[in-house]
């Protein structure tokens, strides 16, 4: 899978609202038939940070996804919210899904 985490720096007058402006570029990545997840956090140290969290099942998926209509749509309305470029960490990895944290395994709990 390609598994990538991007730290967006928001505008402070736009923090409280990211959620809601990138909602519908959220809902159609999620919809994509090969993103196995789209996941938004935000900093507890840095209020105007979000990371996002996603993975994408393949190479192809993830062209996909780049070359959609809700993705071009993404790159003119979020930068004006953004106070600098995106961060990003992208990699490609031999899963499918979320491994198990072992060294804080959950008794009881397989």
């Amino acid at each position: 899978m390609i598994f990538i985490t991007a730290k967006f720096r928001v505008r402070p007058e736009h923090a409280d609202r990211w959620p809601e402006i990138t909602a519908d570029f959220t809902r159609a990545t999620r919809a994509e038939p090969g993103c196995l997840w789209f996941d938004w956090s935000r900093s507890v140290a840095e209020p105007t940070e979000y990371v996002l969290v996603e993975a994408f099942r393949d190479d192809e998926a993830g062209a996909a996804h780049v070359q959609s209509a809700h993705f071009k749509a993404a790159q003119q309305t979020l930068p004006p919210h953004l106070v600098e470029t995106p961060r990003i960490v992208n990699a490609t990895i031999p899963q499918d899904d979320w491994a198990l944290l072992g060294e804080m395994a959950v008794p009881g709990q397989e």
